[in-house]
């Protein structure tokens, strides 16, 4: 397919999971093209120094470049700004970057030659996948040492995964960067773009399993439905909220347990307020989609080149703001998922509604699923740790010339960590849920919830007898999420 002026999120997801292979249209080229054109030509004329072309980067951009040094000007700063550490950024995520950096060069305003847009594509193509560090970006004059990592093996440098263990050295390149090149490759807000649309994507998965999930508590746990009927949420009409509501009658169409005569009133917040606390995260999640979408389909290098306006303007647009700020909204959102579930596994072990304590036949001698709820909360607590918002630190850079930073690339890969620990919780919540419904029998839940519990049984034993619950915990998560 064809890079477009625009695309959504679930287009990019259509893209990178069919592996489909992607190249420039015609009119990506000519604006391409035209870009590049124009600033050679702006070099050439005697004029003004123009930032990031023919002077030094950041406190450095009083400094002029003499016109024979502009190539290796470009080629010092990737070397230089490849200063990455820790732990390496996922393959999936590598890709989804050069992905990004082709869209947002493929606008014709960063004086690119074409040459070094096709390079970035030829990578995604052929699944060439750069070596890159987790640490190292203030998310603020772009994605600096990331982006360098990424850029590097472009001319022949840095280092690419030859396997899934084995880093080696790219093949040489006969790539020449050009004015701005190596600027326009690490300016931008790529690094967190990638990492963001990697928690979106398994946050739609999330809030997807998260109401299914409920309504197999809800049975699991003997739970009441009136708190679903679409009577108190039409005058509280949380989009969010209203579609969950009607997600959880739905699962639970025909159920037998739901259907039996109730002896309690009312149930916990865990269970009765799902609508709310799920709403409320859908609701947070489609708010950050659409700050993603706006940016993905954005020009985010310094300086912007404007041709028809004869305009080569240093700005911003690098600024991470927009993106840290949903970064740790998202994170919240999602973790608020992991809190509540956790919430239900602990009312299914407790011991109450007709359920033995820890769900086991045999408490005292069987510790049953006692320490699977411990597992939840620990990863619920470190949750509230990491939803410490990131967006709120700056520290000063660059000789003080970067004196506000957005800190978004830490929201990025913080906020991976949240979604992933959700996704172990939500396994945790199904083994519990389904070994918890076993206990309800010869009542049977709804046709969803017994094609999810047969589902599960399928993968992970639920039978009576202690046993390793992790192994049981990790089949359910690698065979669904």
């Amino acid at each position: 397919m064809e890079l477009s002026e625009h695309h959504s999120l679930e287009d990019l997801r259509s893209i990178v999971e069919s592996r489909e292979k992607v190249s420039l249209s015609s009119t990506a080229e000519a604006k391409i093209e035209k870009c590049h054109s124009y600033l050679l030509q702006k070099v050439a004329q005697d004029g003004p120094p123009i930032y990031g072309v023919n002077t030094g980067f950041g406190s450095l951009c009083n400094t002029e470049i003499e016109a024979k040094d502009l190539s290796q000007l470009q080629i010092n700063l990737l070397r230089s700004h490849a200063c990455g550490a820790g732990a390496y950024v996922p393959k999936e995520i590598v890709k989804l970057m050069l992905l990004l950096k082709a869209q947002s060069l493929s606008y014709g305003h960063s004086g690119v030659q074409l040459a070094t847009v096709e390079k970035l594509l030829e990578f995604y193509n052929n699944d060439t996948t750069p070596v890159i560090y987790e640490l190292g970006s203030l998310g603020a004059s772009g994605d600096l040492a990331p982006l360098s990592h990424l850029a590097l093996p472009l001319i022949g440098e840095g280092e690419i995964w030859s396997n899934a263990n084995t880093k080696s050295k790219p093949r040489p390149s006969n790539l020449q960067l050009g004015p701005k090149e190596g600027l326009a490759l690490i300016n931008g807000t790529q690094f967190m773009q990638a990492y963001g649309l990697q928690c979106l994507f398994k946050a739609e998965d999330i809030l997807a399993r998260a109401d299914l999930n409920a309504a197999m508590c809800i049975d699991a746990y003997d739970g009441r439905k009136e708190a679903f009927f679409a009577f108190s949420h039409q005058i509280r009409p949380h989009k969010g909220q209203l579609d969950t509501a009607k997600n959880i009658l739905e699962h639970l169409e025909g159920s037998e347990i739901l259907a039996q005569d109730k002896v309690h009133v009312q149930d916990p917040y865990s269970i009765r307020c799902v609508p709310q606390v799920h709403g409320a995260s859908k609701d947070a999640v489609a708010h950050v989609k659409a700050v993603f979408e706006t940016e993905i389909n954005s020009v985010t290098d310094n300086p912007n080149v404007f041709p028809d306006e004869d305009l080569v303007l240093s700005a911003g647009n690098f600024h991470g703001q927009p993106l840290a700020l949903q970064l740790d909204y998202l994170a919240i959102a999602i973790a608020e998922i992991g809190s509540i579930a956790e919430r239900r596994i602990y009312r299914l072990v407790e011991g109450k509604r007709g359920l033995p304590e820890f769900l086991t036949s045999n408490p005292g001698l069987e510790s049953g699923l006692m320490i699977a709820q411990y597992l939840a909360a620990s990863i619920v607590s470190q949750n509230k740790q990491l939803c410490t918002p990131s967006s709120v630190d700056t520290i000063e850079s660059s000789n003080g010339q970067e004196d506000h930073v957005s800190m978004g690339a830490n929201a990025a890969t913080k906020c991976l960590r949240v979604v992933e620990n959700v996704e172990r919780i939500q396994a945790i919540e199904q083994l519990t849920a389904a070994k918890a419904l076993e206990y309800r029998r010869p009542l049977k839940s709804s046709i969803k919830v017994e094609a999810l519990l047969a589902k599960i049984k399928s993968v992970a034993d639920i039978s009576d007898g202690d046993k390793v619950w992790a192994n049981e915990v990790e089949k359910i998560r690698l065979s669904f999420f």
